[in-house]
């Protein structure tokens, strides 16, 4: 069981993380921080692809069975400086997902190549060919911009209140401080097998990152891959009810072998852990990496966060629906701090369970070999009220 200390620190990592700027192909800050990270961690090993993704392993890890990776995405929806009109206008794409009413008249904030922040508003916004394009015009005069900097909604730096965190950008941020906890938790256990995490670029315009780990072999082929996300929470998916076992996106239904395994781990932690709460949703709301993993021939599921605020709209299914006199507004995005932590302790027992040493493991600990089995038995019951009925005719 995760320490009170441990889940301090777990909360200030996804503090420090979810208000970090980034965006699609510019997460250079995020990728810094978490450098800082696994410099003082020496058990961990980092190795990265030609693209940039980030596949973080315990040293000395036993091989040879079936590895499992944790995996989250660094960027968030946010805009990059395409061209510097003068030292008071700027154009931009966006990378991201936001609906049209979010953007004019609205206030962002540009960060140069030194940390440095410069205030400015969106004055003009037009579809592009690949992204949404604006102009923002800077509150003050700077020469301090440059193409590929990179601008976010101006929003105040992630804060805890009343048991929720409010951010610039949970998704996907804290679902990499959630990877990172559990492995912070599971690198020193001893019988923890062959654990890794991957973080991924670019997930906002087309799951380019995952994309890439799976043509790059970054990642084994017989890996059981657990997709970190925060999902838009409806009425039957609440923040505060426990993080979910996604079976599916808008896109397609995951795999469900390893959705059996990993609902098993949750209500055996449910029954063991008091206070413990988790769900299980189909969360149509937007799609995933797992979709693009499944699509490359991996085993693959979701785990996620239900999150208010997607994408920073707030008010959002009223602009959908058209409702009069509702403002497009743009707002920290929500997660429940329990929901976050129990994310965590999920993972720390999907990592101690699904990737035990095989000889450790109990015999049919395979989510499809116990599906077969179950579905046996079900025809065995059948066969025999059948024949008990023929029997009596």
């Amino acid at each position: 069981m995760t320490t009170a200390a441990a889940r301090r620190q777990h909360l200030r990592w996804a503090v420090e993380l979810t208000s970090l700027p980034t965006a699609a192909g510019r997460e250079h800050r995020v990728v810094r921080w978490i450098e800082n990270w696994l410099a003082q961690r020496r058990n961990l090993a980092l190795r990265r692809d030609r693209c940039g993704n980030m596949l973080i392993s315990r040293k000395g890890a036993k091989r040879g069975g079936r590895p499992v990776l944790i995996t989250a995405h660094l960027d968030h929806p946010a805009f990059v400086i395409t061209t510097v009109r003068d030292n008071r206008h700027v154009e931009a794409e966006f990378r991201g997902g936001v609906r049209p009413p979010y953007f004019l008249k609205t206030r962002v904030r540009a960060f140069g190549a030194g940390d440095e922040s410069h205030l400015g508003t969106i004055i003009e916004h037009g579809k592009g060919k690949l992204f949404d394009e604006v102009v923002i015009r800077l509150s003050r005069p700077t020469k301090a911009l440059k193409v590929g900097d990179i601008a976010t909604w101006n929003l105040p730096a992630a804060r805890v209140r009343k048991g929720l965190l409010g951010a610039p950008a949970c998704d996907d941020l804290a679902g990499v401080a959630a990877a990172l906890g559990a492995m912070d938790e599971l690198r020193s256990k001893p019988g923890v097998g062959d654990v890794r995490v991957l973080l991924t670029r670019a997930e906002e315009i087309g799951f380019l990152g995952a994309i890439a780990t799976c043509r790059s072999g970054l990642i084994p082929k017989n890996a059981k891959i657990i997709a970190l996300e925060n999902s838009r929470s409806f009425a039957e998916s609440p923040i505060g009810g426990g993080p979910i076992l996604r079976v599916g996106d808008r896109i397609s239904i995951f795999h469900h072998g390893l959705a059996y395994e990993v609902g098993r781990i949750a209500t055996s932690l449910e029954k063991r852990r008091g206070g413990f709460k988790w769900q299980r949703k189909l969360m149509p709301g937007g799609a995933c990496e797992a979709t693009t993993f499944q699509a490359f021939g991996y085993e693959a599921i979701c785990l996620c966060l239900p999150l208010g605020n997607y994408h920073n709209m707030a008010n959002l299914a009223e602009v959908i629906e058209g409702r009069g006199g509702v403002k497009a507004r743009i707002a920290p995005e929500i997660i429940s701090v329990e929901d976050f932590h129990g994310l965590i302790d999920w993972l720390v027992e999907c990592g101690r369970t699904l990737a035990a040493p095989a000889r450790r493991r109990r015999s049919g600990a395979d989510g499809a070999h116990m599906i077969r089995t179950m579905m046996e038995k079900n025809e065995a019951a059948r066969s025999y009220v059948l024949n008990e009925r023929a029997a009596r005719l």
